[in-house]
């Protein structure tokens, strides 16, 4: 005679249906206490209850099955909450990177009609010290990261005076073939020796489109749309590399709301 719970009234305690407590045995989450040989049918404890409500709290969270199992198998307090600490880091992550999305949605849908104010300016072309790399699409924002990190170290030791901000000059094959040559450079004022990455470079005078990012990276395609969409339609766009310069950048806020990022479309402009 069985002194246990059948399926049915542990499903009822417990509010899972016997199709996940019967799946929950077959994965070795949850067996059950006793099956009888002669009729299959299985029996769960009272004891069963709180595992039950732990592996429907996890499974809530979208732990993987195996990692519940591991919680369950942790043979100690500590083991366990790592286990659960280190599923809880993970998915703050996975909140982080869908937040993003979420407010460039929202900063898209709030933006004024008329879109960036739009001024042209003449930039002389500029000695600096730059890096320059062919660099696949997906990865141009930690390359951007890690070569303004490299310049501020490289002046900061060397003693060079910036002579303005830094920037940026990027390939349309970047985004058009998804992979194009990137340099990011800060004017200087003096001659330096070239070190690994870092060399001189003369970066060139153009006739630009201007207009002003304030925010993240991950929206400033909009004000690109801008300036392709002005220069298009005046029809004064003209072939070359699109140019950023960082007026308020990582290297001086770190939140990234704060930043302010000029962009530059290149254009032809007759001086008449």
């Amino acid at each position: 005679m069985h002194t246990g719970l059948t399926v049915g009234e542990f499903s009822r305690v417990t509010h899972l249906s016997i199709k996940t407590l019967r799946h929950y045995h077959d994965v070795g989450l949850l067996a059950p206490a006793d099956v009888d040989r002669g009729t299959g049918y299985r029996y769960y404890s009272l004891d069963q209850v709180p595992t039950a409500q732990v592996i429907v709290r996890l499974r809530n969270l979208d732990m993987p099955v195996a990692d519940v199992r591991a919680v369950l198998a942790a043979e100690d307090v500590s083991t366990r909450n790592d286990l659960i600490t280190a599923h809880l880091a993970r998915l703050e992550d996975r909140l982080a990177q869908a937040q993003s999305p979420v407010e460039s949605l929202r900063d898209l849908l709030a933006r004024p009609a008329h879109g960036s104010a739009i001024e042209y300016r003449t930039v002389r072309e500029q000695p600096a010290i730059g890096i320059r790399e062919l660099v696949d699409r997906q990865d141009v924002v930690s390359w951007w990261q890690g070569a303004l990190g490299e310049l501020h170290g490289f002046l900061t030791a060397r003693g060079l005076r910036p002579t303005g901000p830094m920037g940026g000059l990027f390939a349309s094959e970047l985004l058009q073939d998804e992979r194009g040559e990137a340099l990011v450079f800060v004017p200087v004022d003096g001659a330096a020796r070239p070190v690994g990455r870092i060399s001189t470079v003369v970066v060139p005078g153009a006739e630009l489109a201007v207009a002003v990012h304030r925010g993240p990276l991950q929206t400033i395609d909009l004000t690109y749309a801008d300036l392709g969409t002005h220069t298009t339609r005046h029809e004064i766009g003209v072939a070359g590399p699109l140019r950023e310069f960082y007026l308020r950048g990582p290297l001086d806020l770190a939140d990234e709301h704060a930043w302010v990022t000029e962009v530059g479309w290149p254009i032809f402009r007759s001086n008449g």
